[in-house]
């Protein structure tokens, strides 16, 4: 794998990572084929991984019954397949914004919609927080973005630690700077220095210092502070989101005016106001969102769980 780090700890290499390896490799040598080859095998891989994990299937259709109600069961299938289908595409295309270089990834931007925003809120002297959300696009779009103005991505610290390993390698080898997601003070002092910082802060990871917004109309457990990083930072807040495009065509990177009035000085406003956009990025790719994620596992006081159900 084409990488200019130090060797890996030797704890990585012990027997008990070799499947991690394994895999890792397979994926490196399937993102040197042709794009299009990749969507394809992409696709498959999804396919497979909604045969294989029943749970992960039961939390994306669980999902998807509660923000379309309206979809009938075959509408609401075919989503579901056609999610699976992006979701491996993107486990791929990770793998691409991890080892590909510019000259194999600048040609699949095929159209930007809305950088000015971003090149002049920089211009400006000031700090931007890239307000994103949690797509099967997300690593492409940091990166392909990143091609074209330099920005800095926070990231969570993945589970296994060969992945996590290597993400922080490439993240080091591409971008000026990468900052965990519980450093806030190293993502305070990239916007003071009016530099430009990749947020996404729709998941769900429980009731601390979260506020109950609306998602899809749905009471959702949300970090409220976008709107704290920006007033503290005295960063613009600008929305960015990365469609994959049908037929091959590569990726439209979108960037939306700097939010007007933001922060208002309410939380739960703001806070209802940033998923309002994600929602609204949501509906015209629906597919392409991470539904196997529990966006609404912590409810209000009172309610029950939509994924407490037996064999979850």
């Amino acid at each position: 794998m084409p990488m200019t780090a130090p060797p890996f700890p030797p704890r990585l290499l012990s027997p008990r990572h070799w499947p991690a390896w394994l895999l890792l490799g397979l994926a490196w040598i399937t993102v040197q084929l042709p794009y299009r080859a990749v969507l394809a095998a992409g696709a498959l891989l999804g396919a497979l991984f909604r045969h294989l994990s029943p749970r992960r299937r039961r939390v994306a259709d669980i999902n998807l019954r509660l923000c379309y109600p309206g979809l009938d069961a075959g509408a609401r299938a075919r989503l579901l397949r056609a999610h699976f289908r992006a979701l491996g595409i993107g486990l791929l295309e990770t793998a691409m914004a991890w080892w590909l270089p510019e000259r194999r990834l600048r040609p699949l931007i095929a159209e930007v919609v809305g950088l000015r925003h971003l090149q002049e809120s920089l211009a400006g002297g000031h700090g931007v927080i890239l307000l994103s959300s949690h797509f099967t696009t997300t690593e492409m779009g940091v990166r392909l973005l990143d091609l074209l103005v330099p920005i800095n991505p926070m990231y969570r610290r993945h589970e296994n630690a060969v992945v996590d390993d290597i993400m922080h390698r490439s993240f080091g080898a591409y971008f000026e700077t990468v900052i965990p997601r519980d450093d806030v003070r190293g993502m305070l002092r990239c916007l003071r220095q009016g530099r430009a910082v990749w947020y996404a802060p729709d998941q769900n990871y429980g009731r601390r210092g979260h506020v109950f917004a609306p998602f899809f109309g749905i009471p959702a457990a949300s970090n409220p502070a976008t709107g704290r990083f920006a007033q503290m930072g005295k960063a613009a807040v600008i929305p960015y989101f990365a469609s994959r495009l049908p037929g091959a065509r590569g990726y439209r990177l979108t960037l939306l005016p700097p939010l007007s009035g933001f922060p208002s000085g309410d939380e739960v406003a703001d806070t209802a106001r940033v998923n309002a956009i994600v929602e609204a990025e949501v509906r015209t790719i629906p597919e392409q969102y991470l539904w196997v994620h529990r966006r609404f596992k912590t409810r209000p006081p009172g309610e029950s769980g939509f994924y407490d159900t037996p064999g979850r």
